[in-house]
């Protein structure tokens, strides 16, 4: 007999319903204890399906609640439904999938796609055939129903769907689906698209053999009156440019006039769709040779596409200028993750590190509004094609951006700012010309009376912040640096913000070009600190933690330390163990204590004792959760084994105590290595009162990739700042990351241990570029050490060295690095003949190197001029990029 629900239970569950509607928090903790006693009963769930799919006498909310909480047990408790419980929801939710509220209809789709999820498409032989077999139905809304079911499987389990397991339904469905496309209701057809679309970027067999077709189909709908429609045509189509551009080249012409024309979409949500096609294009090699002739066409609609609509100054406050006073709500504040510190070299040139570009920009700008909007993929798309054409798009964007830079409506005039930076990195070349101009009416715009102007002129001006401090420091550095001081500490959030950002960008240019202005800078920066809220407190660690970075030991004198530490020292104070804001201030004291040096001593015990603290704590909560790796690198180490009482605590009660944040211990353990950079010898007092050795011995053999980064580069910081206390502990193995730069008849025994791990690694295709960067360094420490034994695989590794070093700023890890290289060449000058081509680019690289490796260098350069003779030298030479050329013509005589 089918189950039928008691009368008193059933009143029971509805009251509950309805209580849980109301915006009281006390009936809310009531409910939620009142739904816990009700899971234990298992019929409760058959109370819930009776009330979603045959109570009609009820109102459509109360009923589809019912529905999201048996969604929710199902998610959390399907495994403990008895069968009679789950083949009774599995019959309601087929029985009344055409149910005629959308609203109900969209709610059974979640629930059966979640039961399906629970590894029921398995166990639910009927579901798929049944829910194919309604489409055919007469009854739109038990289409419709069936559609919106299928939609939600194919998103959530098309892996499943293209497999043996199910015996392939694949092979039955893409032909159902596409027979759809030309189904009178557009809810419909909208449906079927998106089913298709979810199997393009898989490449499911079943839709590659019906390409053609769904080709054919899409572009039957090109013209479809309804929104809907039109902008999973354009989703297909962008998806289909990625995997099978081979089928739509011929059309290629057409499918651009046809994107134009979406680009411009009544409505937004079209118009970001095809606006994708534009980034998905420029990553294509035939890019150039399709778009050349239409971009005449596209600029001006991707130019109108950043500006700001209204519905976003609404949304952005943009009628509202000052707003400092007004505390950061908890949706203000993005959650922040650490980055590992770990010798992380800066770069020369305008290029940000991987993954750094326009996208990071606009996610600041508009971070009240969604993720991603037209303005944003419109920007993003700019950015992309001006690095696709460099400068041949400026002819067509000169004479657009002259009448947006100057003109008289604010929103207007922002446009063409954000345009001028979206085309920095792409057309500087072709810019350079218009800068000396450019630049000063940026600078004056950071005075705009329009805060969102403000800070979008912070952003651009940091995108041409290279050009800028290539020119003599009075020009346009002094002048840029004062008035983005001034926005630092502007009435409006948002431009507070964008110019912390855009100083911090600006200080990783200059470098010590900002010396002498060091006390205006730190006046400024630590002013900061008593006038912002929440949220621009974490940048603001950020703008001084890159300062320390830039300027170095420039800032080891009283009066700066005297400015700088107080403040920051108070909010180190302030914050608990537990506290994600340490995160930022961390990153910010690592690099103060490494700029510092011997400065930093006064505050550096309680600042060390902490992150001992944060680190032990870390582990013993850790220990509980998670057994230690299987591999031990260093056998005679010692292993702590008590655990405290708060660890004890959570293996007691796991459910009362969150799972520990290894965050916590990253940031600890880099900020005690920028204490070993900066205090060098100094440290040696801290670690022999200490058990950081210990501490550190367990971090090499945690399961996170991270910490065992940040704790091989602890190592290596304590390593060269107090070998003594680190020698002891190291047995008869170590880690390939280790080099201990000491003496050579200490290492000797070693190089042959991590010599060839380094040559592959810097030999591997794909490997990232700090990785290079460090194992670089890594082999020219060794071969300073150890020259003979590294020596004889100079040309192993010689390019790849040279390439990975000569785009790193002047510093010691550089000195040191090409030191070894030098003398391993002396060593065996025939390992570096057949590219010395690349060690000449590497040299040429060098700013100002200290005088003794300068005169290494010009031996080298010298002895090589001098074997080969002056003929063959001249034949050489001649294989140079003129600047190579004169570099070295000027800076060696060669």
């Amino acid at each position: 007999m089918e189950w039928q629900p008691d009368e008193q239970g059933l009143q029971q569950v509805l009251q509950l319903l309805k209580d849980s509607q109301s915006p009281n928090t006390a009936t809310q903790r009531a409910v939620q204890e009142k739904l816990e006693q009700l899971n234990q009963y298992p019929d409760f769930n058959n109370y819930l399906i009776f009330v979603l799919t045959s109570l009609k006498s009820e109102d459509e909310p109360t009923r589809s609640l019912s529905g999201l909480i048996l969604k929710n047990n199902v998610k959390a408790h399907y495994q403990n439904f008895p069968p009679l419980v789950a083949d009774f929801i599995k019959r309601e939710c087929l029985n009344n999938i055409g149910d005629p509220s959308p609203l109900i209809r969209a709610t059974i789709g979640i629930l059966i796609t979640t039961i399906a999820s629970k590894g029921e498409l398995q166990m639910w032989p009927e579901l798929l055939p049944q829910l194919c077999n309604l489409l055919n139905s007469e009854d739109y809304n038990t289409c419709e129903g069936s559609f919106g079911a299928l939609q939600k499987i194919c998103e959530d389990s098309s892996e499943l769907l293209d497999s043996e397991a199910l015996n392939r339904p694949l092979n039955i469905m893409i032909p159902k689906f596409l027979q759809f496309f030309k189904h009178c209701s557009p809810k419909i057809r909208s449906h079927a698209i998106a089913c298709v679309n979810q199997f393009i970027i898989s490449r499911a067999q079943a839709l590659m053999d019906n390409i053609d077709t769904f080709i054919e189909s899409l572009f039957a709908l090109a013209a479809d009156e309804d929104s809907e429609v039109r902008k999973n045509v354009c989703r297909a189509l962008v998806m289909l440019l990625e995997v099978r551009i081979d089928r739509l080249i011929p059309h290629m012409h057409s499918i651009i006039q046809y994107m134009l024309q979406r680009t411009q979409d009544p409505d937004e949500n079209v118009a970001l769709e095809a606006c994708e096609f534009w980034l998905t294009l420029a990553e294509q090699p035939i890019c150039k040779e399709a778009l050349s002739s239409h971009l005449v066409q596209l600029i001006p609609i991707l130019v109108n596409g950043m500006k700001y609509s209204e519905i976003d100054i609404i949304l952005l406050k943009g009628d509202v200028e000052e707003d400092e006073t007004v505390p950061d709500s908890e949706q203000d504040i993005k959650p922040r993750f650490h980055k590992s510190r770990t010798v992380t070299l800066q770069h020369e040139g305008g290029d940000g590190e991987e993954g750094e570009d326009i996208d990071e920009e606009e996610d600041d700008d508009d971070d009240t509004l969604s993720d991603w909007n037209l303005r944003k993929c419109s920007a993003a798309a700019l950015d992309v094609l001006a690095n696709v054409f460099r400068d041949e798009l400026l002819p067509h964007l000169l004479l657009l951006l002259k009448g947006l830079l100057f003109h008289p409506d604010w929103v207007i005039k922002e446009s063409g700012i954000l345009v001028l930076g979206a085309i920095a990195e792409g057309c500087m070349q072709g810019m350079v010309p218009y800068l000396p101009e450019l630049i000063p009416h940026l600078i004056q715009c950071l005075c705009d009376k329009k805060a969102l102007v403000r800070s979008i002129a912070c952003w651009t001006l940091s995108r041409y912040a290279h050009w800028v401090v290539s020119q003599p420091p009075d020009s346009y550095l002094k002048p840029l640096m004062t008035e983005l001081l001034k926005r630092i500490l502007d009435s409006n959030k948002r431009v507070q913000e964008a110019a912390c950002s855009a100083f911090a960008t600006l200080e990783e240019e200059a470098c010590t070009e900002l010396v002498p202005y060091l006390s205006f800078i730190l006046d400024t920066l630590v002013f900061a600190f008593g006038k912002y809220q929440h949220k621009n407190l974490l940048i603001l660690y950020d703008a001084i933690g890159t300062l320390a970075d830039s300027v170095g030991h420039h800032l080891n004198q009283p009066e700066y330390i005297q400015k700088l530490m107080p403040p920051l020292i108070q909010k180190w104070n302030e914050l608990k163990d537990e506290d994600k804001d340490l995160f930022p201030l961390l990153e910010c004291l690592s690099s103060v204590a490494t700029a510092l040096q011997s400065g930093f001593l006064p505050y550096c015990e309680p600042v060390y004792q902490r992150c001992v603290t944060l680190v032990q704590k870390t582990l013993a909560q850790a220990m509980v959760r998670e057994p230690c790796c299987s591999y031990l690198i260093f056998s005679d180490w010692p292993v702590a084994t008590h655990v405290p009482h708060f660890a004890q605590m959570y293996m007691q009660h796991p459910d009362q105590y969150e799972a520990p944040d290894k965050d916590f211990m990253i940031v600890a353990l880099d900020l005690l290595s920028g204490l070993a950079e900066g205090l060098g010898g100094h440290v040696e007092q801290l670690v022999a009162r200490s058990n950081i050795m210990t501490l550190l011995f367990q971090c090499m053999q945690d399961t996170m990739p991270e910490v065992r980064q940040s704790s091989f580069a602890l190592l290596g910081d304590l390593t060269k700042a107090c070998f003594p206390h680190v020698k002891p502990c190291i047995g008869n193995q170590f880690g390939s990351s280790v080099v201990f730069s000491y003496t050579g008849a200490e290492m000797q025994p070693y190089v042959g241990l991590v010599l060839n791990n380094l040559v592959e690694i810097i030999n591997r295709p794909n490997t990232p570029k700090t990785l290079l960067e460090n194992t670089a360094i890594t082999i020219g420490r060794l071969g300073y050490v150890c020259p003979q034994e590294v020596a004889p695989m100079l040309q192993q590794f010689i390019r790849p060295w040279c390439t990975s070093l000569r785009n790193i700023r002047d510093n010691e890890e550089k000195d040191s690095a090409f030191r070894g290289i030098c003398m391993m060449i002396g060593v065996n000058p025939g390992g570096v003949v057949q590219d010395f081509i690349f060690f000449c680019d590497a040299v040429a690289s060098w700013v100002s190197p200290k005088d003794d490796l300068r005169d290494m260098f010009y031996k080298i350069l010298h002895g090589f001029k001098d074997q080969v003779g002056e003929e063959n030298w001249q034949q050489f030479s001649e294989q140079f990029p003129p600047l190579l050329k004169e570099r070295l013509s000027a800076c060696y005589g060669v």
